[in-house]
Formats: C-alpha cells, structure tokens, sequence
C-alpha cells in the first residue's frame, strides 16, 4: 500500500495547486453547469497521462542507468521548484475568483474547454509523464503501476470534490489564509517527495 499511498500524494501535491484547469472545474461547480462532464475529462485524461508516464518512462529508463539518473535529478529539482513556487505562494496568498459568464454555456463548449486547458498546458506533461512517471519507477516492478493507481486516484477524488463542493468551498477559498494552508502544505510535501526521490528511500 505504501507506493499507492505515495502516488495518492503525490498525485493530489501536483493537482491541487491553483491554475487554470482547477479555476475552470471550479467556475463550472460554481455555476453549476456541465459540471460531470468537465471532471470526467479532468479526471480520465490525467489518468491517461500518468498510466503513459509509468509506461513510457519505464521503458525509456529500462537498461539505462544513465537515462535513470538524469530523469531522477530532473525530477528532484522540478520538485524543489515546484516546493518553491508553493512557498511562495503560501507566503504571498491571493483569492480566488471565478470568471463571470454573461450566459449559460453548451456541454460541449464546457467539455471542449476542459479538454484544451488540460492537453494544451505544457506543465501537464512535465507533472505527469516526466515527474510522476520518474516517481512511479524508483519504486520498481509491481510498486510503480500502484504509484501510478494512487496518482490517478487523485485526480479522481479531487476533480469531483471541487466541482460538486464549490458551492459550499466559494466561502472558504475566497479567504487568502485557505490558500495559503493548503499551499504551505503542497510546498512541504513536495520537499518531502524530492527528499525520497534524491535518496531512493
């Protein structure tokens, strides 16, 4: 259970830090449209993206110590930076504010939407396929498909707690000391997670 257990959090370290796909799946909650579909694409093509991250990156680093090592410290120093920039923000807070639309929105639009802010964004493949794939394979054989079933399960929990608990969260998140606890809490957590990836412990 421990590699499901770290994937879990490292899954939820990358995902719950305020950007443009958890602003959006949190406008929809907020306004209550399309809200299922926007997660199921969330969700599904995270999973996709971490399961092709164990996979490829396993096949790549397969048979080459060198390939490992240069993956295992690119990942360690994304999540140094990655700790930093949370730090940062748990230091300078600021609120969340979803965008005001002057009409309801088709499915469709909603869905397409999604799809784009989560395939178009560079910094997706950086978490997934290159960060948690290195992640997924320190752990070796059957431990990095459970890190990778652990990662996507966060995806799966969160997608579906912001989009259906905006309503009930807008009080909470419009205050910047809610941000800056969960921020502060990325930050140490990703620090914890270059620690064990530098070490291999």
């Amino acid at each position: 259970m421990l590699p499901f257990l770290t994937g879990l959090g490292a899954g939820l370290s990358l995902i719950v830090a305020i950007g443009a796909q958890n602003a959006f799946v949190l406008r929809q909650g907020l306004k209550r449209e399309a809200v299922l579909p926007v997660v199921l694409v969330c969700l599904l093509s995270d999973a996709l993206l971490i399961l092709a991250g164990v996979a490829g990156i396993g096949a790549l680093i397969q048979g080459s110590p060198v390939l490992l090592a240069v993956v295992r410290w690119f990942g360690v120093a994304f999540l140094l930076a990655y700790a930093a920039f949370a730090a940062r923000r748990a230091l300078r807070p600021g609120t969340l504010k979803a965008a005001e639309s002057p009409g309801k929105g088709t499915v469709w639009s909603a869905v397409i939407t999604a799809a784009a802010i989560t395939w178009l964004n560079p910094h997706v493949y950086l978490d997934t396929l290159v960060l948690l794939g290195s992640l997924a394979n320190s752990h070796g054989g059957s431990g990095k498909w459970l890190f990778g079933a652990g990662a996507a399960a966060g995806s799966a929990l969160w997608f579906p707690l912001i989009g259906y608990g905006a309503r009930g969260l807008s009080g909470f998140f419009a205050r910047p000391a809610s941000w800056r606890i969960l921020d502060g809490g990325v930050a140490l957590l990703m620090l914890a997670l270059a620690v064990v990836l530098a070490t291999g412990h």
